[in-house]
């Protein structure tokens, strides 16, 4: 069996493809190494895997997460071979994740457009050129978490229609000060302006809520994706919950930058089971 986890700062899909090539699919919450020690990362965990392997050892895990960097990754992976007693462990950025599941064995640009943002050129083993993300306080542009934060801004700045305040309102019943708490005192604050994008989602014929989110994912393009020198050549894939639901906003937005769309998943796991099935077995 092996265990597949495409694993981001909200949630985890967490995948086995069993002896007889079957495969099943788990959701769980999820976790972020970047910002949690090594003893957090374990009991997240143990939270879920045991639930999921019921007994059963992998025979090789492939984790790839949003904050799995050099200095986080042996730390990861020493949790992963703890909790799920697998000596074969492979672990790596979620970004490199989007783009085998995007690309496969192609060269190709991969971006993620979900609670952060990213994006990469990859050449179909690795990946060659990456504009850094930087965070949803120094960019992620074009991210749940970015365009919440600029719509929540906007509003209280008083920059949209007094008809949007009032159905925000009426929603969260959220004050001003609700909003500064949660941004600027409590834990994860990205994850929370990322949580207003089922409402911006809800009033995206509002053509001042349309052009916010058009205008966000065009930085997005031009302040990450335009710095990879094949990008007004190649098709431009895309993963992730912002590229799904606000498809319109971000075919204008790559039309505008004059780039062209390739394909659009709504989450890498699917592509990653396919990569690494036994056919089509490649390690990271």
């Amino acid at each position: 069996m092996i265990l597949i986890a495409d694993a981001g700062s909200t949630k985890t899909d967490w995948a086995m493809i069993l002896p007889g090539g079957e495969t099943m699919i788990v959701n769980a919450p999820g976790l972020n190494p970047a910002l949690l020690d090594v003893a957090a990362v374990e009991s997240r965990l143990l939270e879920t895997l045991p639930r999921i392997l019921n007994g059963a050892t992998p025979s090789a895990v492939y984790y790839y997460g949003a904050g799995c960097i050099p200095s986080t990754i042996p730390g990861v992976a020493a949790a992963l071979q703890s909790t799920t007693g697998c000596s074969e462990v492979h672990v790596a950025s979620d970004l490199l994740g989007a783009a085998c599941s995007l690309c496969g064995h192609h060269p190709g640009i991969a971006c993620i457009l979900g609670t952060g943002s990213n994006s990469c050129a990859y050449d179909g083993r690795e990946i060659t050129d990456a504009t850094p993300a930087l965070g949803f306080i120094l960019g992620d542009e074009g991210s749940g978490a970015s365009i919440g934060r600029r719509f929540l801004s906007d509003l209280f700045k008083r920059q949209l229609r007094p008809e949007i305040m009032h159905s925000f309102t009426a929603r969260f019943g959220l004050t001003m000060a609700d909003v500064i708490d949660r941004v600027y005192r409590q834990p994860s604050p990205n994850r929370f302006l990322a949580s207003m994008m089922p409402f911006i989602g809800s009033h995206i014929s509002d053509t001042q809520i349309s052009d916010l989110v058009t205008d966000e994912l065009r930085r997005f393009l031009l302040r990450n994706v335009a710095n990879y020198p094949d990008a007004h050549t190649l098709p431009i894939n895309f993963t992730g919950s912002i590229a799904l639901h606000f498809r319109p906003q971000l075919e204008s937005a790559l039309a505008d930058c004059q780039m062209h769309l390739g394909q659009l998943s709504p989450s890498p796991i699917t592509g990653l089971i396919r990569y690494h099935s036994p056919d089509h077995h490649l390690e990271i």
